[in-house]
């Protein structure tokens, strides 16, 4: 299988060659295109950073899977890089699922004073929402000035989340949330509601619930063991897996995969930045992007070694203070050897 990998900016080099190391060691039969060039140096350089050949190289199956580092630079204005590689790639390649697993590693304590651990999934729609980019700037600069924000909701998108989120709750423990603020956004949150009920409907086994996004934010807090597939939409999203993600270890620990469930095509990438305040000192926390490669095993039904590399980095992820990137790569390369010896 042919894999793209996006470099990125900041520490994304350091953290994606982490990541290829694993997938060599284990000799998955990835055949990997690097591609450091598309990144903020190059749109600072060329205005460009994601090439239109790349784009048609990848909507023609030239690739069976993204995976994906960091992007942003603050030498470029803010957003302006984001959009135009990641949230680009995310609109054209219509990759309208984001799933992010909220799971706290074996042997991590819990950031809870009581002890609580989670282990859910969010399913995130992921192109439209308050982030459709549809919306403007009215009289800027003056007194006046005025922005506003176009939150867009389709019945097609709304219904590819919920489908997704169906699956996976069938296929663990059956309780499904949905998250939203149909109290206040009635239009969105309506639909949402009366769609989730009709997906969800006569399917065994599958219990839906419905919570406001600021209560499932507060629950989260004080009760994550009472959540296992949570569905929701963009911008809610976006906050309660950051939310999850401070749960489940901190973001040095949570990857991400973005999912197009129609073509199969998927890219994953960590959730933590390009964090350039740390970038080339050697100290990154590459075990997100690692976790990347697993859920991209996964996806391309490699499942065995996805469960190698989820042992791995849980048994490594006890101990990252103070470590290296390199230290805590040698760290995951001999819980491998030592996991698929007894797989």
């Amino acid at each position: 299988m042919d894999v793209l990998a996006l470099t990125g900016d900041g520490i994304g080099p350091e953290v994606m060659a982490s990541a290829l190391t694993v997938v060599g060691e284990l000799d998955l039969g990835w055949n990997v295109d690097l591609r450091p060039d598309v990144n903020s140096s190059t749109w600072l350089e060329t205005g460009s950073a994601l090439p239109d050949d790349l784009i048609r190289d990848i909507q023609g199956g030239a690739y069976g899977a993204i995976l994906f580092g960091a992007v942003g630079d603050p030498r470029a204005p803010e957003g302006v890089v984001e959009r135009h590689i990641l949230l680009r790639l995310r609109f054209v390649l219509d990759l309208g699922l984001n799933i992010r697993p909220l799971r706290l590693p074996r042997g991590v304590s819990s950031p809870l004073a009581s002890g609580a651990r989670i282990d859910a999934v969010v399913v995130r729609e992921n192109t439209e929402g308050a982030y459709s980019g549809l919306g403007g700037l009215m009289r800027s600069g003056q007194p006046m000035e005025t922005a506003v924000t176009v939150s867009v909701t389709t019945r097609f998108g709304v219904e590819r989340a919920l489908r997704h989120a169906v699956s996976l709750a069938e296929r663990r423990s059956g309780r499904l949330t949905l998250v939203h603020k149909a109290n206040v956004l009635q239009d969105e949150g309506g639909l949402w509601r009366r769609v989730a009920e009709e997906v969800a409907s006569g399917i065994p086994g599958v219990t839906l619930s419905y919570q406001h996004a600021d209560l499932a934010a507060m629950r989260l807090m004080l009760d994550p063991e009472s959540y296992d597939v949570i569905v929701t939409d963009n911008l809610f999203g976006d906050l309660l897996t950051d939310l999850g993600a401070g749960l489940s270890g901190g973001i040095g620990l949570a990857p991400s995969a973005n999912i197009n469930p129609a073509s199969g095509l998927a890219l994953f990438e960590p959730v933590h930045g390009s964090a350039p305040d740390i970038a080339g000192r050697g100290v990154a926390n590459p075990l997100a992007m690692i976790r990347c490669v697993g859920l991209a095993a996964e996806h391309v039904g490699q499942a065995g070694a996805a469960a190698v590399i989820e042992a791995a980095t849980d048994a490594v992820a006890v101990d990252t203070d103070r470590r290296s990137t390199a230290e805590i790569t040698d760290a995951v390369l001999a819980a491998l050897s030592f996991d698929r010896q007894i797989v």
